[in-house]
Parts: structure tokens; sequence; C-alpha cells
């Protein structure tokens, strides 16, 4: 029986990236329906806003959703679709893959971990105000509810994916209300999980750390905006945004896109690197029993970057967009 999965394209490269991936995933013969749906800024002219009610619908209607990156204005225009569609569907976590590529010239080789950030509050919440015209206030809200499940979230993805540690990130030391309530959150759910090494860090002894070390971490668990940094600071570990797949979860949604932004100058150039969405669609199909096909995509994308002949532009290849999936797809039929 055919899945059916909400297809969002997105805009600037997320047509591009999530086309790819549609096509890779067809090509192992794996059995889905995709509902495409439109949001973002093209959707602004003809709806009235970006984000339309019809596709919120579809998402609540097939609980599963492949999605590409989505501008959002800086410090004016509409509020961010990624952050609407967390609040509205309480797609509490954020689970960022960090995972390096053998021949894939990065910072560090080996490294293999899991952030998982808090999605519903922190300062992402939204709540500012001016105080006066010089003076502008942002509320910082952490509750224990939302902490908790985060918590309980990141030590049972630890014990599902065989995981030994889970890093607490924070900055009690300063924030001693709102995150040590977060830190204390962490303590009391640590204690359920016994065979799980529990550990403590300031986030900036953190973002040290994983710049020297990254390999000594397993799944770091942060509040929303520690989370957000410290996922593209890791992302940078191992070749930049374009090779890390992301998830944002709920109890009953889940939204799989690329980690990078809509890159608007690079669209329609045949020249954005698909791996970020096909990594995500990876996870996607392992998220809904599709194994099989996920293993195949995976080999086949690490067999494709080990080759400098078979890779992007951006990473020190020759390959467009389209040839670059073209040529995973080759590797899966051989």
């Amino acid at each position: 029986m055919a899945k059916t999965i909400t297809l969002i394209p997105g805009d600037g490269i997320g047509p591009e990236v999530i086309s790819a991936t549609v096509k890779i995933i067809d090509a192992t013969g794996v059995n889905i329906n995709w509902d495409k749906v439109e949001a973002g800024a093209n959707t602004i002219e003809t709806e009235g806003t970006p984000l339309p009610d019809y596709v919120i619908d579809s998402i609540k209607k097939n609980k599963v959703v492949l999605k590409g990156p989505i501008t959002t204005p800086i410090g004016q225009g509409f509020r961010s679709v990624n952050v609407s569609l967390r609040k509205k569907l309480n797609l509490f976590a954020n689970i960022r893959p960090i995972k390096s590529f053998d021949k894939v010239e990065s910072l560090h080789k080996d490294v293999d971990l899991l952030i998982v950030r808090e999605n519903t509050e922190d300062l992402y919440a939204g709540i500012e105000r001016m105080i006066d015209e010089d003076r502008a206030e942002s509320i910082k809200i952490i509750t224990r509810e939302a902490s908790e499940r985060i918590c309980r979230y990141a030590f049972e993805l630890a014990i599902k994916e065989n995981r030994k540690k889970v890093t607490l990130v924070h900055k009690a030391n300063i924030m001693k209300l709102s995150d040590g309530l977060f830190l204390e959150s962490g303590r009391k759910i640590a204690k359920d999980y016994p065979s799980v090494e529990f550990e403590e860090m300031i986030v900036d002894a953190m973002s040290m750390k994983l710049v020297q070390f990254p390999q000594e971490y397993d799944v770091i668990v942060a509040p929303n905006l520690y989370g957000d940094i410290l996922s593209d600071l890791s992302a940078g570990l191992i070749g930049g945004l374009g090779l890390a797949p992301g998830v944002n979860i709920g109890e009953e949604v889940a939204i799989f896109e690329p980690v990078h932004g809509s890159a608007l100058d690079i669209a329609n150039k045949n020249i954005a690197n698909p791996t970020s969405a096909i990594l995500s669609g990876v996870l996607m199909l392992k998220h809904i029993g599709e194994y099989k096909a996920a293993t195949k995509i995976e080999e086949a994308l690490q067999m494709a970057l080990k080759d400098k002949e078979s890779r992007t532009l951006d990473i020190d290849g020759k390959l467009g967009t389209k040839e670059f999936t073209e040529k995973i797809i080759e590797i899966m039929n051989r």
C-alpha cells in the first residue's frame, strides 16, 4: 500500500534539491504518493500568506513531510514559516545528525553525533517589545514540561541509536532561573536512564570542545537558541550545511528538511548540493520503516562523495545538481 507524504518544494534552491531527493527516492521503487503543496514567498501573492491553511491540512492528514528551505526576511516581512509550523504542529524536537564523510574535505574526521534541540520556546517564542524608542526587550521562556520532554526524547534516542552519552548544554551559571530550570529537568530525567552517561556543559565551553574534539560526543541536548547555533557550528566541522540533514518532529507529525537556507543567489543554476535534502529523505524513509531503500540511497551517496569526479562543485567536484542526482541513481542500479 502506498504511503502518502506531503511535499513542500520551498523557495530558492528548494525545488531543485527536493526534486533531486524525490527522484532518488522514487528510483528505489518505494511506493510513495507525493501530495505536493506550496508554501513560502510564492504563495504570498496568490494566497496572501506564506503558510496557507491547505498546507497545514495536508500535513495533519499525512503526518510525514519532505520540505525544502523557505526564505525568511531579516528584520521585517512575514514570520518564519518554520517557526510557525513548529508552533502549529507542536514539533517539539529538532534533530540534526552530524556525520563526517571519509573523502570529503572537512575540519574533522570520524564525527558522528546527534544534536537534539528543543523547538518550541526559549527566545524563539518571539515575545518581544519596545520599552521605548531606544530599548528593545525579548523574553526567554523555559518551562519544566518542555525541558523534561526534550531531555527524555534525547535519552530515548540515545538508547534507540545505541549511543553511550547525553551531554546537556546550558548557561545556568548566568541565567540561573531559566537555564537553571532546563538543567534541573535534565538531571531529573537522567536518573531514569542509568545505562546512559550524562554530562553537563556550559554553552561557551561546549562550542570550544566541539571545535576541538567533536568525536567525544554522542547526543547533545540543548534549549532552542543554543541548539540552533551548535547545529550550524557542528555542520561546519564536517564540510558545511550542505552535508547535514534535519527533522522537526512532534508526537504526531515529522517534517524532514535540509538544514541550509534557500540560497536565492544560486537558485536555478544547477549548482546546488542536494546532499542535505537527500540525507533528510533517508531519515524520512527510516521513519516510515523503509530501511532497505534508505540504506540503498545512503550507501550510493557515500560512494559518490568518495570520488571527486562524482561530487558537486561546492565540495571540490565537477557535477551539477541534476548530474549528481543521476550519478547516485546510477550507483544504486549497479
